[in-house]
């Protein structure tokens, strides 16, 4: 350890004149930090600190060494930024507080740019890392797990408030109310995290336009991702695994517009996407595989496009609640469709007609759904097919693939 310290004594001040401080648990941090000078590093050597309420004043890097342990003691918050190019690694905070009145947080960020949260521990914290009006500040890296049963007793792994220009990256989060919770916050990335067993949402949008989330995992939350009230947003190569519920999903988007969904794996959820009032989205290259229902488009919802996807082995690829086509459907691959390619040009000669008549008639009596897979539906939805009487006969893929696509 010894060698470790004074490796990263020679390695770390890279800013003239900058020193590198050690300190230890005995020490009071907050009297360290006061008499530093910006751009000087503290070293925190291992040990259990119980201090809490240390604000960060002025640009500094805190590096802790074998993981220092920070302890809220279940009332205080532990670390408030308030400079900015601030960056704490390698450290864990444990027990914040919990209050009706401040959301208590493991480290929050005021009004604070270019700050850095890396490589860090947050246990049983109720807010892990909360940003507020802050800017080009990053997140990565950091283990985040909290045991809650209750949302208003709980709250986010990562929250994000009137900010912009944020990267979020290979986090692990799970337990809190929400993983990841965006609210007015732009122009920021979500990537490579995984988001698992968060009660509610493992990623919540709310008014947050013309950001990114790609190559994150959203496994076993309440629900996977809820993007609302919020336009141009770009999600792309996620994988959304087993969300699954009576009112789940994979995604859920509500009064969104001119955004992006393509190349996303949905597996295993109750409803893969959920649209409602939804324009202008473009929705391509995802595979839909055991679900229950793949989409679920309101009548709320136009200008769709819906291409080159693939559905597989769910028990119902689309269902709506009305009788207009206002989206459109087109070269996607159903597993379920059972016409005919004479040229062999890899399009079906006939349309296929997602919406089957079962599930028509349990999205206006859910209790329908207990004669689901008995012969009688089976013969009803071929009577259908035949002669469409109830379900959409607008809401169809004039070209459907004959042969899956290779995604």
């Amino acid at each position: 350890m010894l060698f470790r310290a004074i490796l990263l004594s020679l390695l770390l001040p890279a800013a003239a004149g900058a020193t590198v401080v050690t300190t230890g648990p005995s020490r009071p941090l907050q009297g360290v930090l006061d008499s530093a000078r910006p751009g000087d590093t503290i070293l925190l050597a291992p040990g259990l600190y119980r201090q809490h309420d240390i604000i960060v004043r002025k640009p500094l890097t805190i590096i802790g060494l074998q993981y220092p342990v920070f302890d809220g003691e279940k009332r205080h918050q532990v670390f408030i930024i308030t400079a900015s190019n601030v960056r704490i690694q390698g450290i864990t905070v444990q027990h914040t507080g919990r209050s009706s009145m401040v959301d208590m947080a493991g480290i929050r960020l005021q009004n604070s740019r270019g700050s850095v949260i890396r490589d860090c521990r947050f246990l049983y914290t109720t807010y892990a890392v909360y940003l507020e009006n802050s800017r080009h500040c990053i997140i990565t890296g950091n283990y985040i797990k909290a045991v809650t049963t209750d949302e208003l007793q709980s709250g986010n792994g990562v929250h994000a408030w009137k900010c912009d220009s944020l990267l979020i990256a290979g986090n692990t989060i799970s337990g809190h109310r929400d993983g990841i919770y965006f609210e007015f916050v732009t122009g920021s990335s979500i990537l490579r995290n995984i988001s698992h067993n968060n009660i509610r949402y493992g990623l919540h949008f709310m008014f947050s336009h013309n950001d990114t989330y790609s190559y994150n995992t959203f496994r076993n939350n309440g629900a996977g991702v809820a993007v609302m009230y919020t336009k141009g947003v770009t999600m792309h190569r996620n994988t959304f695994y087993h969300n699954w519920g009576d009112a789940s999903y994979g995604i859920l988007l509500k009064e969104i517009s001119d955004s992006r969904i393509d190349s996303n794996r949905f597996v295993k959820n109750t409803i893969g996407i959920f649209m409602e009032g939804s324009n202008r989205i473009h929705i391509s290259g995802n595979e839909f595989s055991s679900n229950g229902w793949a989409m679920r488009v309101q009548a709320s919802c136009e200008a769709n496009v819906i291409e080159g996807n693939n559905f597989l082995d769910n028990s119902f690829d689309v269902a709506t609640n009305g009788t207009m086509m206002l989206n459109t459907y087109k070269g996607n691959y159903w597993d379920k469709y059972d016409g005919y390619d004479l040229d062999r040009d890899g399009t079906g000669d006939v349309p296929y007609y997602p919406v089957s008549l079962y599930s028509v008639l349990s999205e206006r009596v859910p209790a329908a759904m207990i004669l689901y897979r008995s012969f009688l539906t089976n013969i009803m939805d071929q009577a259908e097919k035949m002669m469409p009487t109830i379900i959409p006969d607008q809401l169809r893929d004039d070209r459907p693939r004959t042969r899956k696509w290779n995604l």
